[in-house]
């Protein structure tokens, strides 16, 4: 089933702005904004759902910081003892200072490491993935809003060339 969608482009980010606020004041759906950096205050404008990539920056850093303190107990305390300095190596507690950087840096490297591996997945960026930028003036100095086409597409793409749209396109999308 194919259906239309309209590609609306701009040549300033203060002008697309005022566009999503227009379109989203006019009750027609965006589909996607495509632009060559990020512009501060789009996904607000657009509607969209606060992210949630603090909070699973959190637990997998969590997850870090348990795989640390796991390692460094069996490692220093149970497998390989050793004197260092005349410290104690029969409790992990009092040698917890110690471990203190490690323990930071496999927090850091474990969040780190899967909030990356979280974006991939939930942006479905795979290897080998064809890109589907409709235009690549985009990636250069242009900004582009899909928008989907419903009811009369003359009427909306009036409607666009009144937001100050540089040009409006009406295309058939698979």
């Amino acid at each position: 089933m194919s259906n239309k969608v309209i590609h609306v482009l701009y040549n300033d980010d203060d002008i697309l702005m005022d566009a999503v606020k227009k379109t989203r004041a006019a009750h027609h759906h965006i589909e996607e904004v495509y632009t060559p950096f990020p512009v501060h205050g789009l996904d607000k404008a657009m509607g969209l759902a606060p992210t949630r990539i603090a909070i699973a920056s959190f637990l997998y850093g969590l997850v870090g910081l348990s795989v640390a303190t796991a390692m460094m107990r069996y490692m220093m305390i149970i497998d390989w003892p050793q004197d260092i300095g005349g410290k104690p190596s029969f409790s992990y507690i009092q040698n917890m200072p110690a471990f203190v950087p490690v323990m930071f840096e496999m927090t850091v490297f474990f969040a780190a490491h899967l909030m990356v591996i979280t974006f991939y997945l939930r942006s479905k960026l795979w290897p080998f993935k064809k890109a589907e930028n409709p235009d690549v003036r985009t990636t250069d100095d242009h900004f582009l809003m899909e928008v989907a086409a419903h009811g009369d597409v003359d009427q909306l793409v009036s409607f666009f060339e009144n937001t100050g749209a540089v040009e409006v396109k009406v295309i058939e999308k698979h």
